[in-house]
C-alpha cells in the first residue's frame, strides 16, 4: 500500500487546510471555552463543513455524498487537529456514517448529514476507560425493543440528532455475540443527558436510558449479531482519531519550531543550542513514523484488508505516543510561557489527552495488538 498522498489528495488536503484555518483556527476553540458555550461546536460552522463537502466524504453519490475513503477522511480530521477545531466531523461524518451504510436508517438520516444538519453521536462506552463490554440491556417490547441502561463519554452526545447505540440483546456484558447496534432519536421518551465538560474544554455526556422504546426498524444490521458492525464503526472512529492526533501533535510541533526561532537567549535564537535540535529531531521523525503508520492503517480499512485491526491498533497507539511527546516537548521548549492561558500551546497537550482517550488509549491497543500475538 502506498504511503503517501495522490494529487488530488494533496489538492483535498491543501482545501481543507486552507478552509479551516480560515474558519475554526485555534482562537474559535478559544472563544467557545471562554464563552462557556454549552454546544461543543458551531453547528453554523458544520452547514460550512457540507458547503465544502466534507460531511458527505464516506457518503456515497447515491445519497448526495462524494463516496470517499478513510484516507479523504483522515486528511480532513489533521487540518481539524492541526487548528483544535471543535467539529462533529469524526463522531458523525466518520463513526455514524460508517455504522449507517448500506442500511435503512442511512436513507433517513445521511440527507440530514451531508446537508450538515444533522449531528451523531457515538454511545457505546460504559465504564471509566474504554473496554471491550457491553452490558446495556435491549429487552424486546412489542415489534420493537426497551432499551435500560447507562452510557459515558459520549461526545456531542447531550445536543445530537441521532445516537448510535451498543446494548445487549443476548448473553453476559463480555460476550462477544448478542451485540446489537440501534439507531436511536435525541427526544426519544425515556432518554435523559448530562453534558460533562472535557479536560479540552469539550462536552460529552451521560446518557441515562430509562426504558426508551424503539420499534424493529431502529435496529442497525441484525439482532444479536452486531459485533461485526460494531467493530467496523470502531476501526473507523480509532483511525480517525489518530488522524486527528496527528494533526494536533503536527501543530504542536509547528508551533514550538517558530517558537526555537523566534526566542533568543545571549543574543542568539533557542533553537540554535544542539541539544534542542536533536530534540527537535527526534520529535521529527517519532511523528513521521506515525503519520506513516496511520496512512497505513487508513488504506487497509479502504482496502477492506483482513489485517486492518491489527493495522488501527498500531496507528492508534502510535499517534497517541507521537503526539504525546509532540505536546509535551512543546510544553518543555516554551518554558514558563507554555504552562501560560495567555499561550495557545496548552491548548494542545489538552486536546491530545482527550483524543488519547477515546477508543482505547496506547496502552489499550498495545494489549490489543500483544494478545492478537499469541501473548
Amino acid at each position: 500500500m502506498p504511503l503517501y498522498l495522490t494529487d488530488e489528495q494533496v489538492m483535498l488536503r491543501d482545501a481543507a487546510r486552507d478552509f479551516v484555518t480560515d474558519t475554526a483556527p485555534v482562537s474559535h476553540r478559544r472563544a467557545l471555552r471562554d464563552a462557556d458555550d454549552t454546544t461543543g461546536f458551531s453547528r453554523d460552522l458544520w452547514r460550512r463543513f457540507a458547503k465544502m463537502g466534507f460531511t458527505g466524504i464516506l457518503i456515497g453519490a447515491d445519497h448526495g455524498g462524494l463516496g470517499l475513503g478513510h484516507v479523504e477522511a483522515g486528511i480532513v480530521l489533521e487540518e481539524i487537529g492541526r487548528n483544535l477545531s471543535p467539529s462533529p466531523f469524526l463522531t458523525t461524518a466518520v463513526a455514524a456514517a460508517t455504522a449507517l451504510a448500506g442500511s435503512a436508517q442511512g436513507d433517513r438520516w445521511f440527507p440530514g448529514i451531508v446537508a450538515g444538519e444533522t449531528v451523531a453521536a457515538i454511545a457505546i462506552d460504559e465504564t471509566a476507560k474504554h473496554r471491550d463490554r457491553i452490558a446495556m440491556a435491549a429487552v424486546r417490547s412489542g415489534n420493537g425493543f426497551r432499551l435500560s441502561g447507562e452510557k459515558c463519554f459520549v461526545v456531542h452526545g447531550h445536543v445530537a440528532d441521532l445516537l448510535i447505540v451498543a446494548a445487549r440483546t443476548a448473553g453476559g456484558p463480555e460476550d462477544r455475540d448478542g451485540v446489537t447496534l440501534f439507531a436511536v432519536p435525541v427526544d426519544a421518551e425515556g432518554l435523559s443527558a448530562t453534558a460533562e465538560r472535557l479536560a479540552d474544554g469539550g462536552l460529552a455526556a451521560r446518557l441515562r436510558f430509562d426504558g426508551v422504546t424503539v420499534d424493529a426498524d431502529a435496529v442497525i444490521g441484525s439482532v444479536d449479531g452486531g459485533r461485526d458492525l460494531l467493530n467496523r464503526i470502531l476501526r473507523a472512529g480509532r483511525t480517525g482519531s489518530a488522524a486527528e492526533l496527528i494533526g494536533v501533535g503536527d501543530g504542536a510541533a509547528t508551533m514550538t519550531l517558530g517558537y526555537l526561532k523566534d526566542r533568543k537567549q545571549f543574543g542568539v535564537p533557542i533553537g540554535s543550542y544542539q541539544a534542542l535540535q536533536h530534540r527537535a529531531a527526534h520529535l521529527y521523525a517519532e511523528m513521521e513514523v506515525a503519520r506513516a503508520a496511520v496512512l497505513h492503517a487508513q488504506h487497509s480499512l479502504d482496502a477492506g484488508s483482513a489485517e486492518a485491526d491489527e493495522a488501527v491498533s498500531v496507528a492508534k497507539a502510535m499517534a497517541t505516543m507521537a503526539t504525546t511527546l509532540s505536546v509535551n516537548e512543546a510544553i518543555q521548549m516554551h518554558g514558563g510561557i507554555g504552562m501560560t492561558d495567555d499561550y495557545d500551546i496548552g491548548f494542545f497537550m489538552k486536546r491530545a489527552r482527550v483524543l488519547a482517550e477515546w477508543w482505547g488509549d496506547a496502552n489499550f491497543h498495545a494489549d490489543r495488538l500483544a494478545v492478537t500475538a499469541g501473548y
